[in-house]
């Protein structure tokens, strides 16, 4: 039979960890959950006059069996029936937690070691700003950090964003995310 004292001891030890792990979390200097990016984070082209910036991004108590790390950023308001890939990142060491401001520049080169930059929807590998259609309204731009069960993705150099999307998420243990906002009048 149970001792009734023994389990709520049990039960109180379990609840105690539960209390004090700390959970996954993503924040950023540059952008906030809920609230509109500024002229850092628009594009340079398509008609809009950003500084094309990627936002910097701190990430911290990653899951248990974290092996590494993919970003994405995503806009679901794209007029374009499938939204708009900004940015993919993917093979970031598990022991990375932080991008800085403009780590996803094709020139600067400062993503870590065997990080791979995919081709986003304007054609580059690397980031590319908000630059929703003038007058479309608010589009929700997704920002967020997956940590993964393997070590590294293996994926061609000309994996389309579906691709890695899919990759991403058959191997995600959990993620993160940071939705800002943008619109040009």
């Amino acid at each position: 039979m149970l001792n009734p004292f023994k389990l709520l001891l049990a039960l109180g030890i379990i609840f105690s960890f539960s209390v004090y792990a700390e959970s996954f979390t993503l924040s950023s200097k540059d952008i906030t959950h809920g609230a509109f990016m500024d002229k850092q984070q628009e594009f340079n082209g398509f008609g809009c006059e950003g500084a094309d910036l990627s936002p910097h991004l701190k990430w911290a108590n990653p899951p248990q069996g974290t092996k590494s790390f993919a970003i994405t950023a995503y806009d679901p308001d794209a007029p374009t029936g499938s939204g708009w890939w900004h940015w993919q990142v993917i093979n970031l060491p598990a022991n990375v937690l932080e991008l800085a401001s403009n780590a996803g520049s094709v020139k600067e080169q400062l993503l870590p070691t065997g990080a791979m930059q995919i081709q986003n929807d304007y054609g580059i590998k690397g980031f590319g700003g908000a630059c929703p259609p003038a007058g479309h309204g608010v589009h929700h731009y997704r920002f967020t950090i997956h940590a993964l069960s393997v070590d590294k993705l293996e994926l061609p150099k000309n994996a389309s964003s579906a691709l890695t999307g899919y990759m991403i998420n058959a191997n995600v243990i959990e993620t993160r995310t940071i939705e800002s906002l943008y619109k040009r009048d």
